[in-house]
């Protein structure tokens, strides 16, 4: 048995484009920042808080196993406003998955898909807010 965690962090998370080029100018502008690496048919941002990475990978790249549309597995950011982020979401082209849903003690969620199929989900999270500020 070892002693620290077997799942250490969020490291990567990666969304596939087949307008590569597109998908990076739109989370540039989503985002307020530049990729901080890249190569060709690949970008990564570092978002948030504890720098998490958030790659963009032109969808030539794209596991053979992966079915086409939006996964059943949803990866929630912590926005501090969900409505407002929700809102410029949807202004720059997303489209609702989910409405905002209050699923009780605090938590919020909605999500969205990109312009390029794939689901973003954000969420108010008191949770992680308790983690933020033990970790200052």
């Amino acid at each position: 048995m070892t002693s620290s965690p077997t799942l250490r962090g969020f490291a990567t998370v990666n969304f596939y484009a087949a307008d590569h080029a597109a998908a990076r100018k739109w989370y540039t502008e989503f985002l307020g920042i530049e990729p901080y690496f890249e190569r060709p048919g690949y970008v990564e941002f570092r978002v948030g808080d504890y720098q998490h990475e958030l790659g963009i990978i032109d969808a030539k790249y794209t596991p053979k196993a992966a079915t086409a549309g939006p996964g059943g597995s949803i990866m929630y950011w912590h926005v501090d406003n969900l409505k407002a982020v929700l809102e410029k979401l949807i202004s720059m082209g997303a489209r609702e998955y989910e409405p905002i849903l209050e699923r009780g003690a605090g938590f919020i969620t909605a999500s969205v898909i990109d312009p390029f199929g794939n689901v973003l989900g954000i969420m108010r999270n008191p949770h992680y807010l308790e983690i933020l500020e033990q970790n200052k």
